[in-house]
């Protein structure tokens, strides 16, 4: 399972990538392969804001449609334009160019509400070892 050290997490399994005040947001690989091949990705508007744990966007593969929640609050500054095309990009490289929107940080103190990459790690064996496999909680 890929999770990267310095990334924070939800227990809705997204990520961010926090650098200079802008957090870059999106999904894990462990939702990625739960939902399974993604067909579609309604980009979230820039320039919206968005609050912490509220819906960022959604997105639909070949099992279900997901909401995506943002894990911290912001203005959506850049979106991933790329997913519009090749929505499958997330399932390749989730961790990386799969990203979804970039949002400029409105509280740095949020991320205390975050998971750490061990935390995260934690949470997943915690759900390994309760037969859960679903990303809804």
């Amino acid at each position: 399972m890929d999770i990267v050290e310095h990334y924070l997490y939800t227990k809705e399994h997204e990520w961010i990538n926090i650098e200079d005040g802008v957090g870059t947001v999106g999904i894990t690989e462990y939702a990625q392969g739960a939902l399974g091949d993604i067909t579609f990705v309604d980009l979230p508007h820039t320039d919206s804001e968005v609050e912490q744990f509220e819906q960022l966007t959604s997105v639909e593969s070949v099992k279900s449609a997901s909401d995506i929640f943002c894990p911290m609050s912001g203005r959506i500054i850049d979106v991933n334009d790329k997913l519009s095309d090749d929505p499958g990009l997330i399932n390749r490289s989730c961790s990386d160019k799969g990203w979804i929107a970039r949002i400029e940080i409105a509280d740095m103190d949020e991320s205390s509400n975050l998971l750490t990459a061990e935390e995260y790690s934690s949470y997943l064996e915690s759900l390994d070892r309760n037969g859960v496999v679903d990303t809804d909680e």
